[in-house]
């Protein structure tokens, strides 16, 4: 397409359809272990041991497969610490209960109520259980992961979703940015603007519980974020037919993960059984160049956290993961007067100051007050 601005009147389901029915080719992606219907399988000890031996390779595949290949791979035994998902979801349905007493909760792309939905479940975890947080994040293979689309200094955001038996699948569509928007305003991006979006975010899931097909594990439509004008394509009927004929699902088990382009259509899929809820933790990671969903009081999840972290001898790869999850790690917006960039260009970040409590073993008394002082002085 060499339109600059798109209109829904220059829809194509056929030019959709082609840009579909493309084949993976496993053998360009050497670090897969399979391909399942044009899904990339990675095992997460492959990766783990390939990263030792070639990070960049690893990230080059990885990115490779979510932009140019079918836009979405499954890891198997993304956790191998099953104790820490089980810890989660032990929170999780405490957050549920509390919240549905509260009339609080709802969801997006399904109706209201169908499923349980946790928002900020990454702040919500670090203020009942910091040794839970830190077993959770301290995983070093997420930072590959999502370093492979977005580079350093990526923001988490993570909402929990449980579909529970009888609930229903979600409308097909794409996610942050520009899928949350109306066609009116997708139309109002210049078709560059439209395409960048997706490089801003990367959506994954961590399967909580094992998830059968017939649990509703998510749909998906491999190479469908190849198709540039879909931000204002998921909604019209002809395209959602297309999807429903078309797009697939994949069994996950327990403490895999799932990552995809936020472009891929996709959504999540009927849970037909009579009593297997279904639980995924959604992992929403932003580009340190974009806005993230959800506004996380990171002083607050340092706080929480700080005490426990303290305590721990983790292994850099491991901290430095735990730190990208808790702490923001981009310089910007700042107040310039009163932060000034120190030793280069960019005023020092929350990540960068928890390092070096860390490593000068503050109190956690002085931790807070350099943290509130840090706060401060980026304040307008």
């Amino acid at each position: 397409m060499n339109t600059i601005y798109m209109s829904e009147k220059q829809l194509s389901v056929d030019d959709f359809a082609t840009v579909c029915r493309q084949t993976l080719r496993q053998e360009e992606y050497p670090l897969a272990q399979a391909a399942k219907l044009n899904v990339l399988i990675y095992q997460a000890e492959s990766l783990t041991s390939a990263t030792r031996d070639n990070r960049q390779a690893v990230l080059s595949e990885l990115h490779r497969a979510l932009s140019s290949g079918p836009g979405v791979f499954v890891v198997k035994g993304l956790y191998d610490n099953l104790a820490a998902i089980d810890r989660s979801s032990q929170l999780f349905d405490q957050i549920l209960r509390e919240e549905a007493a509260s009339g609080s909760g709802g969801d997006h792309f399904a109706k209201a109520g169908s499923n349980g939905r946790i928002w900020n479940a990454l702040q919500k975890i670090a203020e009942r259980d910091a040794d839970t947080f830190i077993d959770y994040y301290d995983n070093p293979l997420l930072s590959i992961i999502f370093e492979s689309w977005l580079g350093p200094g990526y923001e988490i955001a993570a909402q929990v979703n449980q579909v529970r038996p009888g609930g229903k699948a979600q409308q097909p569509h794409r996610d942050y940015h520009l899928g949350f928007q109306s066609n009116e305003v997708v139309e109002r991006f210049p078709l560059p603007l439209q395409i960048l979006s997706q490089y801003l975010t990367l959506q994954g899931a961590v399967a909580h519980t094992d998830m059968p097909i017939e649990s509703g594990p998510t749909q998906l439509l491999p190479w469908s974020q190849q198709y540039q004008a879909g931000y204002l394509a998921w909604r019209d009927p002809q395209f959602i037919e297309y999807f429903q004929q078309n797009a697939i699902q994949l069994p996950l088990e327990k403490g895999d993960g799932l990552f995809f382009n936020p472009a891929l259509f996709h959504a999540a899929g009927n849970n037909v059984t009579q009593d297997h809820i279904r639980t995924a933790n959604l992992l929403q990671v932003s580009s340190s160049f974009g806005k993230s969903m959800e506004k996380i009081n990171h002083v607050k999840v340092l706080e929480c956290i700080y005490p426990a972290l303290l305590k721990r001898q983790l292994p850099e790869d491991k901290l430095h993961a735990v730190i990208a999850a808790a702490a923001e790690g981009y310089s910007f917006p700042t107040n310039l007067d009163t932060d000034p960039p120190l030793g280069g260009l960019v005023p020092q970040t929350q990540q960068a100051l928890l390092l070096q409590a860390l490593t000068g073993k503050w109190t956690s008394e002085q931790f807070r007050q350099k943290l509130a002082e840090h706060t401060q002085k980026r304040q307008a």
